[in-house]
């Protein structure tokens, strides 16, 4: 339906409809794909980090695990995953820390070829859909492995992300999807990583009671009645 490879320091946004599937798949091992969702027909609902991993237990996403909006609801699912852990934790990359960690650059000096970094990147994109800064929530990191220590202390697991590996998410409502193809901020590397990420958008079958995401916990399947609920009102 729909395929596109997103570079590195590369942008995109766009409304997705609900029942679809987003397969994205690393063509380079490293890769770090950073996202933003909201809900499409209403931009003041958006994804919730606290809520999505305090009601399924976690702090790492993987097959099973939903996007939760700020209102219970599902924003999206994920429904296939090679790898088994992705990053809610982390966070995403600043100017100033693009700078003092990879060296400055600036378009006015060398145009495209500058560095970009994920703050940049999804504020640029929040102003094109209509909304701004005070918009921005925590981000997903797609490929990234962010473990703690006892004491609180963020892990980086390089050698996380091999060449082909794949996350599948469908969409449970019309989502506004934001990507930013940028490094997580707790890689250690200070090479700016160059990882092309493709998307492939596809027709999905809609969930039903048997749906292994619906199910993977009680938590989720409140989620889903309460999506299912308000896509009933809206007819």
């Amino acid at each position: 339906m729909l395929e596109k490879v997103f570079e590195a320091g590369e942008k995109w946004s766009n409304p997705i409809a609900k029942g679809k599937y987003i397969r994205f798949t690393a063509l380079e091992e490293g890769a770090n794909l950073s996202l933003l969702l909201y809900n499409a027909n209403n931009l003041t609902e958006r994804y919730n980090m606290p809520d999505s991993l305090k009601a399924q237990h976690t702090s790492h996403l993987t097959k099973g695990n939903v996007l939760m909006s700020d209102n219970g609801r599902v924003l999206a699912s994920i429904v296939e995953d090679s790898l088994g852990w992705h990053d809610p934790i982390g966070g995403y990359t600043t100017r100033t820390l693009t700078d003092s960690k990879y060296g400055e650059t600036s378009f006015q000096e060398i145009l495209n070829d500058y560095l970009r970094s994920g703050e940049e990147n999804f504020t640029k994109e929040l102003v094109r859909n209509g909304l701004n800064v005070r918009d921005m929530v925590p981000n997903i990191n797609l490929f990234s492995k962010i473990a703690c220590d006892h004491d609180g202390t963020m892990q980086f697991k390089t050698g996380h992300c091999r060449k082909g590996e794949t996350v599948t998410l469908r969409t449970e409502m019309d989502t506004l999807l934001i990507l930013s193809n940028t490094p997580n901020p707790q890689d250690p590397s200070t090479s700016y990583p160059s990882v092309p990420v493709k998307m492939e958008v596809l027709e999905a079958a809609a969930p039903d009671e048997s749906d292994y995401c619906v199910n993977y916990l009680p938590e989720n399947k409140r989620a889903f009645e309460n999506t299912w609920e308000y896509q009933a009102l809206l007819g």
